[in-house]
């Protein structure tokens, strides 16, 4: 009965982490701390993006309730909201306009390359607050298994050259040592599989909100088109 007792005690996960050789343990840190701001991330990520789509659909609603186009650069102007993109957008191409228009001669098609050039810029600027974070995802995704993997062997490696000590090898003397091998396996997949989760779905909802970009600075650059040059022809 006692030797029962003795051998669930050292086969519980802690007795198998803690009887690890160092390198298995080094690896299973490095794989518990990638995990621990892998999650960081994803926490970070599922609120800026919650944020970036209520945002984005509020302004829109704003800018197509036939609001004055000056009027509105001069409320985001004063109360900016840095979660919102079309916001971002839409003052960088205003901007832009403006200043293009208050100089004298500006050919039409000149300003609205200018404004384009705003607008763009200012896209690339979301992308890369959107992409944030995101290749680190992919690199814990994609090496954490391995790293894992690699703990894994040299542990079992180990575990082999103990049995060479042995002069008889049993069940009770192999399984502590490969047990607390696989633990660094177990440990590099539950790194890996939530971060390429997160990283596929966050990088669709990326994808998805850049179009929804793409398309509102399209409307807003054909609204400018209008404007400058209806002014022309009057």
């Amino acid at each position: 009965m006692n030797a029962s007792v003795n051998t669930v005690d050292h086969m519980s996960m802690w007795s198998l982490i803690s009887n690890a050789s160092l390198l298995v343990q080094l690896v299973m840190l490095i794989l518990v701390l990638a995990s621990i701001v892998s999650w960081v991330l994803i926490f970070q990520r599922v609120n800026l993006l919650r944020a970036m789509r209520s945002s984005f659909t509020a302004f829109e609603d704003r800018f197509w309730s036939g609001i004055d186009l000056a009027k509105l650069y001069r409320q985001t102007s004063a109360e900016p909201d840095v979660d919102s993109g079309a916001e971002q957008i839409f003052r960088a191409g205003f901007k832009e306009f403006s200043r293009l228009r208050q100089q004298s001669g500006t050919d039409p098609d000149a300003v609205m390359e200018g404004v384009a050039r705003a607008m763009r810029v200012a896209i690339s600027r979301e992308e890369e607050k959107l992409e944030r974070g995101l290749p680190f995802l992919a690199t814990v995704g994609s090496t954490s298994p391995y790293v894992g993997l690699f703990g894994t062997v040299w542990g079992i490696m180990n575990s082999f050259r103990g049995l060479a000590q042995v002069q008889q090898a049993t069940l009770a003397t192999v399984a502590p040592g490969i047990a607390e091998a696989l633990i660094a396996t177990a440990i590099g997949l539950f790194a890996a599989i939530p971060a390429v989760v997160a990283y596929n779905r966050f990088s669709a909802q990326a994808e998805t909100l850049i179009a929804r970009y793409y398309t509102f600075a399209d409307e807003f650059q054909a609204i400018l088109h209008r404007k400058v040059h209806s002014s022309v022809d009057e």
